[in-house]
């Protein structure tokens, strides 16, 4: 079993965890994750790990309730356990010679791009972030960004906190001010992970994308976090979890990766509504 030592609120549909797992947290880096169950009987499912305090032995989760198991996780309290920890997996982001990179977080995905800016930052490169979400109310992380980035942009849609517009919009005026970056990482939706790879296309900068928001099962086993790749006029097939979650963002077929995504929302919408209601009656 896997204590939770930390449980933090971060918006009202996401939650911080601080896991204590020793081993994980000795062989983390950025851009891995963990698989996880909240109980014997519940399901696996992968989650990027974003943050790791190898002294202390924990490992830190930041999770959005979007289906059973993470409606499941998010009734955990802290001091309670749960019933598996694995990892880490997956392949670190590479950070390794990089003198100036922009770091693109959209919602969620922020929680993953922190520890590839972080460990940047440690590593003396330039990093100028660029976040985005949909309101104020749904900011996550503003604070952690500012104190590892040279340079910080904010982005809401409805511009009710920082810059009106989109991560893109952001990308596109660095830029144009002169900031040529050795690469450009971006995670977050799908659908804005797509659009920052076009507009970095523009300008020649190199783009790498994380595909986390795909994965199912974490081992390659179940295949439903294949996707194709372009590469040198030909399709290959490649998995999120084993041979990524980072790839060359020219190449992900972003398309047809998104329809694939929406095949599963009815069944987490209804998983979710289960869950919930099983809540309900254990309140009653």
């Amino acid at each position: 079993m896997y204590r939770i030592v930390t449980k933090k609120i971060l918006n009202p549909t996401v939650t911080l965890m601080e896991i204590e797992a020793p081993m994980v947290a000795h062989k983390a880096q950025p851009g891995q994750f963990i698989i996880l169950r909240v109980d014997e009987d519940g399901e696996r499912i992968p989650l990027t790990i974003a943050g790791y305090d190898r002294e202390k032995g924990t490992v830190t989760i930041i999770f959005q309730v979007v289906g059973a198991t993470t409606a499941k996780l998010n009734h955990k309290a802290e001091g309670e356990a749960i019933q598996d920890f694995v990892g880490p997996l997956g392949n670190a982001t590479h950070t390794e010679g990089l003198k100036k990179v922009a770091v693109v977080g959209g919602g969620v995905g922020c929680a993953i791009a922190l520890p590839v800016a972080q460990k940047l930052h440690a590593q003396g490169c330039e990093v100028h972030s660029i976040v985005g979400f949909r309101t104020k109310e749904l900011v996550i992380l503003e604070d952690e960004f500012r104190a590892c980035s040279h340079q910080m942009k904010l982005m809401t849609d409805d511009g009710s906190y920082g810059e009106k517009g989109l991560v893109t919009n952001a990308l596109e005026a660095l830029i144009q001010a002169g900031n040529r970056y050795d690469q450009v990482i971006a995670i977050g939706p799908l659908i804005m992970m797509k659009f920052t790879v076009q507009t970095a296309l523009k300008y020649g900068l190199k783009t790498v994308v994380s595909m986390n928001p795909i994965m199912v099962d974490g081992t390659g086993m179940c295949g439903g976090c294949r996707l194709t790749l372009n590469r040198d006029g030909e399709k290959i097939t490649k998995f999120a979890c084993v041979d990524g979650p980072d790839f060359n963002g020219y190449e992900v077929d972003f398309d047809e990766a998104m329809s694939r995504g929406a095949m599963y929302r009815d069944f987490e919408r209804h998983a979710h509504e289960e869950a919930c209601n099983l809540f309900h009656k254990e309140v009653k």
